[in-house]
Order: C-alpha cells, then sequence, then structure tokens
C-alpha cells in the first residue's frame, strides 16, 4: 500500500523517514506550508504534493499528522475528495478514530495510530522510534494490517477502544508531564533547604535516574524502596510536618498509591494504621 502524509512536521518527518527506511511506500507529503512538504519529501526522497487531492488519488493510506486541533478540520476537505476505500489514521494521543465523524457514510476506514514516544527532532527522532510501543484503535477491518505492519519493524503494539483513548493519554501524560511537575516541587523543596539552583537539580538527578531504571527492570512493585514501603509512621509523619499545605496534598494522594504498590509487595504487612494518618 502506498502511504500518503498529510503535515509534514516533526511527526510527519520522523515517521515518513522510519517507514522509508524500512521499505514501506510513502507517496510523499501535502503541507499547508509548501516549504515543510518539500523538506520532507527530500528528506524521504519522496514527492511533494501542492495539492490535496493528488496525494489521496495517489494513496492507499492517509497519515494525518497535524495538530489535535486541526484534524476535525482537515477531515471535512477530506470528505469532499474521493476517499472510498482510503485508510484514514491521525496521531492523536488523546483523540481517537471517532474524529473522523461518520466515516462510514464515505466507505472509508478511520484509525488513531500513536507512538508513545516524545518526538522532538524531525531529522533525529525517526532514529530511536524503534524503541517506540504504539497504541491503535479504529476499524476492524484493517487493525491486524497495522498491528502486523508495526510489529514487523519490532514495535511492540497495543490496539485499544475509541472509548479508552483519553484515559491512556491521561496515563501517558502523568507518567511524563506530570512527573516534570513532581520533579519541579522536589527542586523547589531542596532550594528551601539552601540548596542552589544547580545543585538541588544535581542532587535528585540520580536519585530519579536510578529510581527509573528500577521501574524499568523490576516494576513498580519490584523497585519500592522508602519509608512507606518499610511502614515507618514516625518518619513519614515526620515529612507530614515539614511540608506546606499543598505539597502535603501531592505527598498524601501519591502515598496512597505507594501503599497500594507496598501491599503487592508485602502482603503479609499491616498498613492500616499508615493508611488511617495518610487520610486523615
Amino acid at each position: 500500500m502506498n502511504i500518503g502524509f498529510i503535515g509534514a512536521g516533526k511527526v510527519g518527518f520522523s515517521l515518513g523517514k522510519y517507514l522509508t527506511e524500512r521499505n514501506v511506500r510513502v507517496s510523499g507529503y501535502y503541507s499547508r506550508n509548501p516549504q515543510s512538504s518539500r523538506e520532507a519529501a527530500d528528506f524521504t526522497n519522496t514527492r511533494q504534493y501542492l495539492n490535496l487531492r493528488h496525494l489521496v488519488e495517489d494513496s492507499d493510506v492517509l497519515f494525518v499528522a497535524i495538530p489535535d486541533s486541526a484534524i476535525a478540520q482537515m477531515w471535512e476537505q477530506l470528505k469532499m475528495l474521493p476517499i472510498q476505500n482510503k485508510i484514514i489514521s491521525h496521531f492523536s494521543g488523546a483523540l481517537s478514530s471517532a474524529v473522523f465523524s461518520d466515516i462510514e457514510r464515505y466507505h472509508a476506514y478511520g484509525y488513531s495510530i500513536h507512538p508513545l514516544f516524545a518526538i522532538n527532532d524531525k531529522y533525529e527522532s525517526y532514529k530511536v522510534i524503534s524503541q517506540a510501543f504504539f497504541t491503535i484503535e479504529g476499524d476492524p477491518k484493517y487493525l491486524n494490517w497495522f498491528l502486523r505492519l508495526f510489529e514487523s519493524f519490532g514495535n511492540p503494539v497495543e490496539v485499544i477502544s475509541k472509548e479508552d483513548k483519553v484515559r491512556y493519554h491521561a496515563a501517558a501524560a502523568m507518567a511524563s508531564n506530570l512527573y516534570v511537575g513532581l520533579a519541579n516541587m522536589c527542586e523547589q523543596m531542596l532550594r528551601d533547604c539552601g540548596f542552589s539552583v544547580a545543585n538541588a537539580h544535581r542532587a535528585l538527578s540520580p536519585l530519579m535516574i536510578g529510581n527509573t531504571e528500577n521501574i524499568i527492570q523490576y516494576g513498580p512493585v519490584g523497585a519500592l524502596t522508602g519509608p512507606i514501603e518499610r511502614n515507618d509512621l514516625t518518619t513519614v509523619m515526620d515529612h507530614l510536618e515539614s511540608l506546606s499545605e499543598q505539597e502535603q496534598k501531592v505527598y498524601k494522594i501519591l502515598s496512597g498509591e505507594v501503599i497500594n504498590v507496598a501491599k503487592m509487595k508485602h502482603p503479609e504487612r499491616d498498613y492500616s494504621e499508615m493508611e488511617r494518618m495518610l487520610n486523615s
């Protein structure tokens, strides 16, 4: 099948190159910015399209690689073109294939494909997309085709439902974006203790890297350490007394989840007193 890209930003550049490097036929790129589509076509050794209709006509699969806010508007344009029997997918993490409203009426097939990966450089990120975990949802007709395609590259793939798309994306955001907020709060706490900005960052970096590596290698249960796992009520109480109201809220909410992990690691331990203290 020939795959055409609508949009020539970081995602379009990277995935197009990732596919062409693996001998997948990419027809080319259309973009509202002709310079971008020319650069993407040159980078992937494919064709620049100045007319969206011509890209649609030359492609069996249309990958809509544009910002989330523009996908519905682009779908309105595609409806006016010969999309019968076309496979159409976007790459939004939060939106499902339902953004292609009434696609059945046009005898086309809608999907959302999401690489669970930060694509931050349009010329370099394709080199490491092989590490990405992909999720796919959409019309049953071509789900297995997409599944086999990405698995043939060595990418792990999970098929999810459109109803679960937002919750899935929330999990990804919490593990990445909200983790940044937690790191910032902890660095500020060290600065409150007299650390310089540089030393606060330097002090926490090995701790965060080591813990992340342990989670990856052993899973949350195997990686858990600390006063909650030990059921150390005195230390946790001292922590809470040292924190501001906002910091206490974050500490208590995250500690509630840590207790769930601790119970799995030590089912013989009674964490009821710890739970009462954190819920007070």
